[in-house]
């Protein structure tokens, strides 16, 4: 029996998010059969003395001369706008910020680029819990609703336009930021709302145009980062009673962190589960 070939992974950012799973592919990568095939960054400096020189990728364009089998973005949501598809047209790709996929085109691209290419496009699942069941629902045509609400102290978040004014009066005290659909809450929050952005593609039938999230800033909870699902299901036609399901979930953070402890670990997950689904996307 010939032994199993490592897949070969390209990180793209070496954020904190990056930076771990760099660590982890070179340290438990060979057991699972994984080697880093690159690792960019937009300041590679931040590199040196961490990434051996052979492994850095300075020029992003020429990701394809590293044959990796998988590509995982962790930098920024205009890395899947500007080279999702060219990732995808060598490579299967795993979207580490998925609020990218808010702007309909580049969802719309990055479907038609998988089926095309017979690569898989990767949702992690991050944060988000229950994903895959919600997931089963759309597929079955028996979703109705979800909401997705995220607190967290106002310094952990990062936010744009009228957001940030609201964001600087809640350090007195609890304030929802926004409320409504979650496709104009990406382009506000594009760096806290990825966990909205994968669940909009896991109701797949509710799009980022129904799926309605709310944001949330608490200054009584420096460490925390507390997510609610709300799921709404069909009615019984009999009884009037609606199917629904309720899941709250406290990540501990570091103060004024972006990224729960608990997410680090999903992601990694995620990458492990990514060895080839076919031409589709796939919540992982």
């Amino acid at each position: 029996m010939s032994e199993e070939r490592s897949r070969r992974i390209g990180i793209v950012g070496y954020g904190h998010i990056g930076m771990y799973l760099v660590d982890q592919i070179l340290q438990e990568g060979p057991q699972y059969h994984l080697e880093l095939a690159f690792v960019w960054n937009r300041s590679m400096e931040k590199m040196d003395g961490k990434v051996a020189p052979h492994l850095q990728l300075h020029d992003l364009s020429e990701f394809a001369k590293r044959h990796a089998d998988l590509i995982v973005e962790v930098a920024h949501p205009c890395i899947t706008r500007d080279y999702g598809e060219r990732f995808l047209s060598t490579a299967d790709f795993l979207v580490g910020s998925p609020t990218a996929l808010s702007e309909q085109a580049t969802e719309t691209n990055l479907r038609e680029r998988a089926k095309l290419s017979g690569h898989t496009l990767y949702i992690p699942s991050g944060a988000f819990w229950g994903g895959e069941d919600i997931q089963k629902m759309a597929d079955r045509g028996t979703l109705r609703g979800l909401k997705i609400t995220m607190t967290k102290h106002p310094n952990s978040f990062k936010l744009k336009g009228q957001l940030v004014e609201l964001n600087q009066q809640a350090l007195n005290g609890r304030a929802v930021l926004y409320e409504g659909p979650v496709r104009s809450l990406c382009h506000l929050a594009p760096n806290n709302v990825n966990t909205m952005a994968a669940g909009c593609m896991a109701a797949h039938t509710l799009g980022f145009d129904s799926v309605i999230g709310a944001l949330v800033a608490d200054p009584s909870i420096p460490d925390w980062h507390i997510v609610d699902i709300e799921v709404t299901g069909p009615t019984n036609e009999k009884t009037g009673q609606v199917f629904t399901v309720k899941i709250s979930r406290c990540n501990p953070a570091a103060p004024s962190s972006v990224t729960g402890s608990a997410t680090f670990i999903s992601f990694w997950s995620s990458l492990l589960a990514c060895k080839g689904h076919g031409g589709r996307v796939y919540l992982c």
